[in-house]
């Protein structure tokens, strides 16, 4: 088994890389956005599986590591798996990375490290860079509760479809998009989710970083947007909560009956629909027939 190499004098001294499956990230544009704890897992590294070997070559070559590359896109992903399980049996490090960015999160590296962990071998996370954290952190947008979505649907039918499934969600909302497909993903998010705040996030922590921000209606008509170049992170501000219906906290109740009693039913709906809880009780005493 390698030793890791020794990095800044400085920096903490590094530890031991035992076997097992390292999912490494990586820059997703500037190269000194690189972990230390990443540099030592590669320069351990018996194996390293790579969505491009191409650009993970180049990434090695900048910090004078050399390892074995082999490849795991769509195509190879099951192949890799096999080769990463064979691997780790015989006690070696393999390292897992995508082209750029925190591996698993819309990559094919989900298969290996799925694969992995149903054979009980170990599997460990090396954080790093993350476009989606990153354009989270200054899309001036709540960060609390969010929902990814990776990317929507290439046709306006299907990406209608996909949105109008999101709609109702209360959490920030992240796409991963292209350029050539951001001004019509635009228009559609405009037109089903209405005029949310949002922000593009496009080229980050590169030398021509951007953040436009503004309500999806003004995004959709933006000239800066269209068909940028560069990786594009679109987050959009949850929507408005609808005040819910008679309808709604009849359901709710009727369905909380058959659990709580009167009482328990009422201040769970009320906490669910935010109603006023002694009207939701009077009410459930109706629907009782008391």
């Amino acid at each position: 088994m390698s030793e890791p190499g020794s990095f800044p004098p400085t920096a903490p001294p590094p530890r031991r890389v035992e076997p097992g499956l390292y999912l490494v990230a990586t820059p997703i544009g500037n190269l000194r956005d690189m972990t230390l704890r990443a540099l030592d897992v590669l320069a351990a590294a018996d194996l390293v599986l790579a969505e491009d070997t191409r650009v993970t070559a180049k990434l090695l070559t900048a910090y004078g590591l050399k390892a074995k590359l082999e490849r795991c896109d769509d195509h190879a992903s099951g192949r890799a798996a096999e080769q990463a399980i064979e691997r780790l049996r015989n006690g070696e490090v393999v390292a897992l990375v995508s082209d750029a960015g925190t591996p698993l999160v819309s990559d094919p590296g989900f298969v290996v490290a799925r694969a992995v962990i149903a054979e009980g071998l170990p599997v460990h996370p090396i954080p790093g860079p993350s476009s989606l954290l990153a354009a989270l952190c200054i899309a001036g947008l709540p960060a609390d509760r969010v929902l990814f979505a990776g990317f929507l649907p290439p046709k306006t039918a299907g990406r209608t479809a996909a949105l109008e499934g999101l709609k109702g969600q209360r959490q920030t909302l992240v796409f991963f998009e292209s350029g050539p497909r951001l001004r019509d993903s635009l228009t559609d998010m405009a037109a089903v989710l209405g005029p949310r705040p949002a922000a593009v996030a496009r080229e980050l922590t590169k030398l021509y970083e951007e953040c436009v921000r503004g309500s999806l209606n003004e995004l959709a008509v933006d000239p800066r947007l269209d068909a940028p170049k560069g990786e594009i992170v679109v987050v959009i501000g949850p929507g408005e909560a609808e005040e819910a219906t008679q309808a709604d906290a009849d359901a709710a109740l009727t369905d909380a009956l058959t659990r709580l009693s009167t009482g328990e039913a009422a201040s769970e709906v009320a906490r669910a629909l935010g109603l006023n809880r002694k009207t939701l009780y009077r009410r459930a005493l109706e629907l009782q027939g008391k």
